[in-house]
């Protein structure tokens, strides 16, 4: 029981979202919002973590942008295109596919494509040292003694 406490104590800092209280909005329904959008934006500090988790200080400038926003009446897209237009493709945490994002959302297909090809060669070339290699007459002699042997063996 101890560990189980010991654990949740553990987790608890990553389980906390960074936002402050003085940071939320009264609205609940603006709130939400803000939350949501907050998710979709990177933190610019830290590396792959959104504006909503982040404890840097950058993030909790925009957190504070995303709601004023929201309060000035601004939709979610609006909310997003105004700090996309200011910080650029990388604080999206989904960037657009676009020639400058092309080789991000390309990569993993193309590392995926890449260790295929390098272990079906590995495969392939294992295979053919192991067909090209077979076994010396001597040994080949020797397996059939062995087989008689134990055939023999097993028929009495």
């Amino acid at each position: 029981m101890r560990l189980v406490a010991f654990a949740f104590l553990m987790l608890l800092p990553v389980m906390a979202f960074a936002v402050e209280p003085d940071e939320m909005l009264q609205d609940p329904v603006l709130e939400q919002r803000a939350r949501e959008i907050s998710r979709e934006l990177r933190c610019v500090v830290c590396q792959n973590q959104d504006i909503d988790s982040s404890n840097a200080g950058v993030a909790r400038d925009l957190r504070i942008l995303v709601r004023e926003r929201l309060v000035a009446g601004d939709s979610d897209k609006e909310v997003i295109a105004y700090i996309h237009a200011r910080y650029g493709d990388y604080v999206l945490m989904r960037p657009p596919l676009n020639r400058a994002t092309l080789a991000l959302w390309m990569a993993p297909f193309v590392f995926a494509l890449v260790s295929l090809l390098v272990g079906w060669t590995v495969i392939s070339r294992s295979r053919r040292r192991a067909a090209a290699t077979g076994f010396s007459d001597d040994e080949k002699a020797e397996i059939a003694r062995f087989i008689e042997e134990n055939a023999s063996k097993d028929g009495s």
